[in-house]
């Protein structure tokens, strides 16, 4: 088994295929490494592909401290494997927690950054619903720690974003409830009380969006209702964003349509790689319907 270790003594597990541009997958709450399967079976045909679990995740490390886990330090996590990895510079892929922390990278650490992918970010984003955010992170890791991970894991697979995943591949979203259901109830919790509900709000970082200038792509499904307004926030001020929203779709979007989600990656990378995957033209974001505007 291959783990890196962070700067506060964290072991990270992480498995790696392929060769050529190195292209990091960061997963989300509910998954883990395994989560991104069918992109590392794909990619790694083209790229060197990385995925780890982050701290908190069997098999890495999981601190008993809650305030081992931060949005800060999930950025560092990603930082962490790349310098044991000797990496300069990877495109880097996350989904919703992972998002989040993709999107930090950009932000904080561009320099480390060939391109963005961005998939089902935005949970708690919105203002006016962090609170109610805040208070559900409260509840979920109370669950983890009375119920434990089997129950805990049957109830959040099976929310209002969750069950498209199930009703398109049963098969598929089975193996995702089984794999959550295996998580150490410790690490979730504090993750929850770390990670999720002390991260900041989208809202509160326009005007860092704005700065994020490498080649990023934004996927979100169309049912998945508290990441949609989050997308076009984000699409609207990182002036090197592009936006992809699935048909009919929920929030773990990489499992439950991997062909779709693949090929929209693939087309992103063709242009990043081709060197015709630019700005926004400035002309479009003209005031008005026609473009009579000023």
């Amino acid at each position: 088994m291959s783990f890196a270790t962070t700067d506060d003594g964290v072991k990270l597990y992480f498995e790696e295929a392929g060769s050529g541009q190195a292209l990091v997958f960061v997963h989300e709450f509910a998954g883990d490494w395994r989560s991104w399967e069918p992109q590392m079976r794909f990619f790694s045909r083209y790229f060197r592909c990385i995925t780890f679990s982050a701290r908190g995740y069997l098999p890495s490390g999981v601190p008993a401290d809650p305030a081992s886990y931060s949005q800060a330090r999930a950025v560092q996590d990603i930082v962490a494997v790349l310098d044991h990895l000797g990496i300069a510079q990877a495109h880097v892929v996350g989904l919703s927690m992972g998002g989040f922390a993709s999107l930090h990278m950009g932000i904080h650490h561009a320099e480390r950054v060939l391109s963005l992918v961005i998939a089902g970010c935005g949970y708690g984003a919105e203002p006016d619903q962090r609170a109610v955010f805040q208070a559900e992170a409260d509840a979920a890791a109370a669950m983890f720690h009375q119920a434990g991970p089997v129950e805990a894991a049957r109830k959040y697979t099976l929310g209002p974003a969750r069950v498209q995943f199930q009703n398109k591949d049963p098969r598929g979203w089975a193996e995702f409830a089984a794999q959550m259901a295996e998580h150490n109830p410790v690490g979730s919790a504090n993750t929850l009380l770390g990670v999720q509900k002390m991260r900041p709000s989208l809202w509160d970082l326009v005007e860092d969006l704005k700065s994020i200038m490498v080649p990023t792509l934004i996927i979100t499904g169309d049912e998945d209702d508290p990441c949609l307004e989050p997308a076009l926030l984000m699409k609207r001020h990182i002036s090197s964003a592009s936006l992809v929203v699935l048909p009919r779709a929920g929030h773990t979007n990489n499992l439950e349509d991997p062909d779709a989600f693949n090929q929209h990656l693939m087309d992103f990378y063709f242009a990043v790689l081709a060197g015709r995957y630019g700005l926004r033209d400035p002309r479009s974001l003209k005031s008005g319907i026609l473009g009579f505007g000023k």
